[in-house]
């Protein structure tokens, strides 16, 4: 019963993790928050180009 519950919750912490990931990365692609390492990421060179092609 309590090994049942630790993977339980290990698989819900990595859940979390992974959909934490997902919505960082969706908010600095669209500017709203930033890590201050964009150089590394690419997100804003991607950006600048989302800007440029004006998709509306």
């Amino acid at each position: 019963m309590i090994k049942n519950l630790k993977k339980l919750t290990g698989s819900v912490t990595i859940l979390f993790a992974g959909l934490w990931l997902v919505v960082r990365i969706i908010l600095e692609y669209f500017g709203f928050i930033t890590d201050g390492n964009d150089r590394s990421t690419g997100i804003k060179d991607m950006r600048e180009e989302y800007k440029k092609a004006n998709y509306k």
